[in-house]
């Protein structure tokens, strides 16, 4: 097989290297430009790419952060010993891995105690503290305590039966009569306070028990209602007993309105005939109220019949109406006739003017 330059020429032409030549110069041109203004692109958002979607913008450089190092310890502090302390040795450590237990809970600040509640000590009163009460509407209050016995300056106790739930004030105050007021009446009787007869101290409800009326001082937990005072030796004298020797009673009159703004006894109201309700109810300019009668003692002995008509007093006939004339001339007569023989044949006897009886 033979070729010849014609032949070859047609068949194997520079002109298609120098046109795929020119080709593939043309398109790196084209890439290059395209690249750059990719490059540029980058620097400024598309203004309608509005969710982002187009080229990435580059990422600010991340500085490193210089973190400080401690100061280094001074030589004159002390050296760190090794071993824990006894106290640390049974605790476990927080970063202890496993260690699952809930944290305790914060025990909650305790309640500063009143100047009241310090001075009420166990060597004047067995009265401990309980929570303060929040009941329907004003009903309630705070310092409370629960006021079981009083102790006399000899160490003698008196009970108070129930015991009462009081203020801390009223509490105190009561303390304070029975000690210095109660205890000096008693030695006088020649005994000694034993028992506190308590007819009612808190109770939420209004005054006189009356529905719908203003909150008492039972409801504020600022009251307190005696009926009797029990002595060592058995003897029992009621407040309001009028057996008992009216100045004694008056002595009770006197140093409970000297201590109390409130007492009320016999001729207050018909609510308290057989108690004393005392109470510390605070009023403008510390007005006060003492309203209890100390009624005169009873007869020993009742008069059962009526006494004698005396001689000096005036016939009937008199004294009778006019209309009972009649009745009383016949009355007259009846009394005038004395009887002459009895019917056991025994001498005669005078007998004495017969007397009318009252109904």
């Amino acid at each position: 097989m033979t070729f010849s330059l014609p032949d070859f020429r047609r068949k194997w032409s520079c002109r298609g290297y120098m046109s795929a030549g020119a080709a593939m110069v043309t398109a790196v041109l084209g890439m290059s430009l395209v690249l750059t203004e990719r490059a540029e692109a980058r620097k400024y958002a598309a203004p309608l790419d509005i969710f982002g979607l187009g080229t990435p913008r580059p990422r600010p450089t991340v500085h490193s952060a210089k973190i400080p190092l401690p100061k280094p310890r001074p030589e004159e502090a002390p050296k760190a010993s090794d071993e824990a302390p006894p106290e640390a040795e049974g605790k476990p450590s927080p970063d202890t891995p496993g260690d699952t237990k809930p944290a305790e809970a914060a025990r909650p600040p305790e309640k500063q105690l009143s100047a009241c509640r310090l001075a009420l000590t166990e060597e004047i009163a067995v009265a401990p503290s309980i929570p303060d009460i929040r009941g329907p509407g004003a009903c309630g209050g705070e310092d409370l305590v629960r006021l079981e016995a009083i102790v006399l300056p000899d160490k003698r106790k008196v009970t108070v039966k129930p015991a009462a739930i009081l203020r801390c004030t009223m509490a105190s105050a009561i303390a304070d009569w029975v000690r210095k007021d109660m205890a000096p009446l008693a030695a006088s009787l020649g005994s000694a306070i034993s028992d506190l007869d308590n007819f009612d101290s808190f109770e939420c409800r209004g005054r006189n028990r009356v529905v719908g009326a203003m909150l008492s001082e039972h409801g504020k937990a600022n009251a307190l209602d005696i009926r009797a005072i029990k002595l060592a030796n058995g003897q029992s004298f009621g407040l309001t007993d009028r057996s008992m020797s009216r100045d004694v009673r008056e002595r009770v009159l006197h140093s409970v309105c000297a201590r109390f703004s409130t007492v009320l006894g016999p001729g207050s109201d018909w609510y308290h005939e057989d108690h004393i309700h005392l109470d510390l109810a605070q009023r403008r300019n510390d007005y006060r109220i003492c309203q209890w009668n100390v009624w005169d003692p009873l007869p020993l002995i009742a008069p059962l019949l009526p006494a004698e008509r005396p001689e000096e007093a005036p016939p009937r006939e008199v004294a009778a109406k006019p209309e009972d004339k009649e009745g009383a001339e016949n009355e007259a007569t009846e009394k005038s006739a004395a009887p002459t023989d009895r019917s056991d044949g025994n001498k005669a006897q005078p007998s004495k003017p017969a007397t009318k009886k009252r109904r």
